[in-house]
């Protein structure tokens, strides 16, 4: 209803929406750089943000850009699984046949890495995102992955995406080996007040609306309730576009966003 009503294609808030549409905040560019930086080098990678903040939508962005010729991404999301079946995922995410011994996969996994690096010239980045949850062995396991050629080598690169408190896992002596691999670590911080703005009508205007449809003190209200949130604003926003339709108001106000934050609090 409210995409007729303001003139917009698509909900411009949805998270679906195409990565060509991305914006270019602080962390987004700090993210894209630094991915791009471990693609040439390979390593280890630690990108932490609350929940919200845009990192999965980042990756998702990254690899968008890749050359399949020359890199890929593997991009594994079920962090709660045990060793064996998140040795199967990652073989399937290589295009490897799951065996029945970790062991054989293990080995199966640094051949493959090797092969694709040496033999074809391509980078395999492999992407585990909620990485907090992972067991202890696993992440002991992926330290090991990492070493190749007796310790000289790094045949792929390790992306580890995941909360805050990752920081405080890996700073366990158990993961002391893991955590001296890192050679990237980036904590997303959320957007500025200024971003918030940017963002609000650049997502608009991808949608094909105009910016007169939202009053700046609305996006004000909205920077202040979401804390730079993406996710939150995104929320407040459809709840914000649906009531001011609803309403037939022209351009939202923060009357109508104080409601749509209302709404999202007492869902």
């Amino acid at each position: 209803m409210f995409r007729s009503f303001y003139g917009l294609t698509l909900n411009p808030f949805d998270k679906s929406l195409a990565v060509k549409h991305a914006f270019n905040s602080k962390d987004h560019k700090n993210m894209m750089d630094r991915l791009n930086y471990l693609q040439k080098t390979r390593g280890v990678g630690v990108f932490t943000a609350a929940p919200g903040m845009g990192k999965t939508y980042a990756l998702r962005c990254f690899a968008d850009t890749l050359n399949p010729n020359i890199a890929e991404l593997s991009y594994i999301c079920l962090s709660t699984v045990s060793i064996n079946e998140f040795y199967r995922q990652l073989c399937l995410e290589l295009g490897l046949e799951p065996l029945s011994r970790k062991a054989d996969m293990f080995k199966a996994i640094q051949e493959r890495v090797r092969y694709l690096l040496k033999e074809k010239k391509k980078t395999i980045m492999i992407a585990v995102d909620e990485c907090q949850y992972l067991d202890t062995r696993i992440l002991r396991d992926l330290k090991m992955l990492t070493n190749q050629d007796y310790d000289s080598s790094d045949y792929f690169a390790l992306v580890l995406v995941g909360l805050p408190h990752v920081n405080n896992i890996l700073a366990k002596p158990v993961h002391e080996a893991l955590a001296q691999r890192v050679v990237v670590h980036y904590n997303c911080e959320g957007l500025t007040k200024e971003e918030t703005t940017d963002y609000v009508y650049t997502r608009i205007e991808a949608a094909g609306g105009a910016p007169s449809i939202i009053e700046e003190p609305a996006i004000h209200a909205i920077s202040g309730y979401s804390n730079g949130v993406p996710r939150i604003i995104n929320s407040v926003m459809t709840n914000a576009l649906l009531l001011g339709a609803q309403l037939q108001k022209k351009a939202i106000d923060s009357e109508v966003v104080l409601a749509a934050t209302n709404n999202l609090a007492f869902g």
